[in-house]
């Protein structure tokens, strides 16, 4: 059985802005200092940006073969827009990914955003991403100020249907400086009936929102939802048991097995992470093995289909025309 983890991101201070980093560190030391433990704000600021240096993947690559992961799907979120202190422009950072996975074959997808209030150069690049440069669908992240079913969104899932690609959305809690007006999984609902034949997928979705998510996983043939973020659950016998109780809900051809990976890189490794799901006394062992196949990779391998190869020229460092 091939294993995918279905949302990761590349281990990487490159693509995602130091603001959003300090914030979500600042709000995981104040809840330290509120349980009467010490705050070590830039202690752990520190450690952590130290633990994002894999900007290649190379060291990621090595997690994987140890953690028993075939391949993963790397995702680009676009925070140019609303946050200014990104190191990258969009463009830059996937010119970037289409590299990663040309040094790393055969071992990822990727999907990218382009904020859609960028106008219409934003959809020419994301179009290009996905025509030039190996890009095997959407990302977004609506905290950072728009709705899923927004009509400028309209272009691109066009070219996600005229290339047969899937969407992924962000749902759920976001970074302290991005707002939550947009998180609800519930806002995609017109858009995934005005597309019928796109595919949604809910990122953590089964693990915030979880009725919401599972509501439009069953009445919507076309919406799926990931458990992306299951570290994080609030159930006191573990992450384990919470997605038991995900799977028990007849839904498993909707699900998709997500880690998240590195968001959680300060409580352990990538394979202690992933053992949680899929080792033999993880959540997945009560899942017959047609449910397994299609839960831990057969649903990301039918939706995204063969992985894809960038043209040469499309991701050298001087791609520019000139």
């Amino acid at each position: 059985m091939k294993i995918i983890d279905g949302h990761v991101h590349v281990p990487s201070t490159r693509f995602l802005p130091r603001s959003l980093i300090e914030a979500s560190v600042r709000n995981m030391t104040v809840a330290l200092e509120a349980n009467g433990l010490p705050r070590r704000e830039s202690t752990i600021l520190e450690l952590y940006l130290s633990k994002l240096q894999d900007h290649n993947c190379d060291e990621f690559v090595k997690e994987m073969n140890e953690a028993g992961i075939d391949q993963a799907v790397l995702l680009v979120p676009d925070f140019t827009y609303a946050v200014k202190d990104a190191e990258l422009d969009i463009t830059e950072m996937i010119r970037q990914h289409a590299e990663i996975i040309e040094r790393h074959p055969g071992r990822f997808y990727y999907m990218c955003g382009v904020d859609p209030r960028w106008g219409r150069e934003a959809v020419d690049i994301f179009e290009r991403a996905v025509t030039e440069q190996a890009c095997s669908g959407l990302k977004l992240y609506p905290p950072c100020g728009y709705g899923p079913s927004d009509k400028q969104l309209y272009p691109y899932y066009e070219i996600c249907r005229a290339h047969d690609l899937p969407v992924l959305l962000h749902t759920g809690p976001t970074a302290p400086l991005l707002t939550f007006n947009y998180s609800d999984p519930m806002l995609i609902d017109d858009a995934a009936r005005q597309f019928e034949d796109v595919s949604f997928i809910l990122a953590h979705g089964g693990v915030n929102n979880v009725e919401a998510s599972c509501l439009l996983g069953a009445y919507r043939p076309n919406v799926y939802l990931d458990f992306s973020g299951y570290a994080a659950s609030v159930d006191s016998e573990g992450p384990e048991n919470s997605l038991r109780h995900l799977f028990a809900r007849n839904l498993n051809h909707k699900l998709i097995f997500g880690t998240d990976w590195p968001i959680f890189k300060l409580r352990g490794s990538y394979k202690e992470l992933v053992a949680k799901v899929i080792d033999q006394e993880g959540a997945s062992d009560e899942l017959t093995e047609q449910q397994a196949s299609l839960v831990l990779g057969g649903t990301v391998q039918r939706l995204f289909g063969p992985l894809r190869t960038a043209c040469a020229r499309c991701i050298a460092p001087d791609y520019s025309g000139d």
